[in-house]
């Protein structure tokens, strides 16, 4: 972005096409990514509880490599995608919008898995 254009305006999408882009990304990852996902689901919140716009999504649940008999009867584990921070995150582009989509809901997936922080900012996804 030049100097003469400045910051752009935030993105405003509602719920229901902001989620149409999640699942649009969804769609467009790996097989080999998602075909092991269970007992799993996808969320999207407005924001974290504390209001704030630096979490991005978050995996509620334990991980496949910390499982023992886990599966039958339970919740499902979830994975949360924040609306309003990733739009900020986008600063204006819809094409930065998918791309922050896109590396969070990787980035979750791979906690689903057992790979921690460390790992993911080894791999350049965190």
């Amino acid at each position: 972005m030049s100097a003469e254009e400045g910051p752009r305006a935030p993105l405003e999408l509602d719920a229901e096409v902001f989620e149409a882009l999640v699942v649009d990304e969804l769609d467009r990852l790996p097989d080999e990514m998602v075909e092991g996902l269970e007992n799993l689901v996808f969320v999207v919140e407005d924001r974290p509880e504390d209001g704030s716009l630096d979490l991005l999504g978050i995996y509620e649940g334990v991980a496949i490599t910390e499982r023992g008999q886990y599966g039958f009867g339970e919740l499902p584990d979830r994975i949360v995608l924040y609306r309003e921070p990733l739009l900020d995150a986008a600063e204006g582009d819809l094409d930065e919008l998918r791309e922050q989509i896109h590396v969070t809901l990787v980035h979750e997936i791979a906690h689903y898995y057992g790979i921690d922080d460390d790992e993911l900012h080894r791999l350049g996804w965190a």
